[in-house]
């Protein structure tokens, strides 16, 4: 096993998507990078999504510009991680929107989290000589607790907290005219879903509830563009299986007694056979680990990870 995590290798460029998945609705993707969503309104646009830094989103702007002219206004933030928000100075958005739970959590944890995932992804976070170049804290302007809807003129957008999953805080933003949902996190495809942050006994009924708005297209958090019913629901089955897959021998290992490393060996048994292949599994398994052990022994809110905490972690997953 490598000393360092698997995301610090993994250095090489990723190939850009721009896919539009409903009338003047847009999915970047990037072969497993956090992805980013456009919505094209009468007079302006949504943003679902900042990227990790100015950089990064520079490059969904280009895509944007190719498509519209139209400004700007609007930026959905569907939870607090900083590869998600980290990015939202270079969309000059008027109005930044989180869940109100999202933003408790960047009080709690956010300083936090930024200097740990700065050390987890290198790539993501390249052109920076240090942590203290990224830009700070991102807040929103405006939250929710559990419904909120915004009007792009006619076009109107649900942004709606549907349950615990991949983080606490958790958004959805759905478009009705066109059937189309922005899920983050909470699904992905052909990606690992990372669960540090997550609720893996919530999840699967959050992914139920969106299940039930039998949509034509989603976006998910990573990976491709889903486009028809038969890929949606494909990547919501596969998901919630990744979840299941992952909580349950964690979990045995950890009622017993077991130790943190007995747990990691149970949990490549149930998952490596299924998804070795997935982006970005490596990195999430120790993660999705630590979490789900805790979980297990009825630690109901996430541990707050820091880069210490990191470390100490991984060095037990060293054997």
């Amino acid at each position: 096993m490598s000393k360092k995590f698997a995301s610090a290798g993994d250095m090489a460029e990723k190939k850009i998507s721009f896919t539009e998945i409903g009338r003047d609705i847009w999915a970047f993707t990037a072969e497993g990078d956090p992805n980013t969503g456009v919505i094209i309104g009468d007079d302006s646009v949504m943003i679902i999504e900042a990227q990790a830094t100015p950089e990064l989103a520079h490059k969904v702007i280009e895509k944007v510009r190719s498509v519209t002219d139209k400004p700007i206004s609007h930026l959905v933030l569907t939870h607090y991680h900083a590869v998600r928000v980290l990015g939202a100075a270079a969309y000059k958005a008027p109005t930044i929107i989180m869940s109100e739970k999202a933003r408790s959590m960047v009080v709690e944890r956010g300083a936090e989290d930024r200097a740990s995932e700065f050390m987890r992804f290198p790539r993501l976070f390249q052109g920076y000589d240090s942590v203290d170049a990224i830009p700070s804290l991102t807040w929103p302007t405006s939250t929710f607790t559990d419904r909120m809807t915004v009007y792009l003129g006619k076009r109107r957008v649900d942004l709606m907290h549907l349950g615990r999953a991949h983080t606490a805080g958790d958004i959805v933003a759905y478009v009705p005219d066109e059937n189309v949902m922005f899920t983050g996190d909470i699904v992905e495809y052909h990606s690992a879903c990372y669960c540090g942050d997550g609720h893996f006994h919530d999840w699967p009924g959050t992914l139920e509830r969106i299940r039930n708005f039998n949509l034509d297209a989603i976006a998910p958090g990573r990976g491709d563009a889903l486009i028809g019913s038969d890929m949606v629901n494909a990547a919501l089955d596969s998901t919630a299986d990744f979840v299941r897959s992952t909580y349950s021998p964690v979990a045995r290992v950890a009622l017993r007694g077991g130790s943190l490393k007995e747990a990691w060996d149970a949990c490549r048994a149930s998952c490596d056979p299924k998804f070795k292949d997935y982006a970005i599994y490596e990195h999430c398994l120790p993660f999705n680990v630590a979490r789900a052990y805790d979980e297990a022994l009825d630690i109901d809110t996430p541990r707050i990870w820091t880069a210490e905490r990191d470390a100490d972690m991984w060095a037990q997953l060293q054997g």
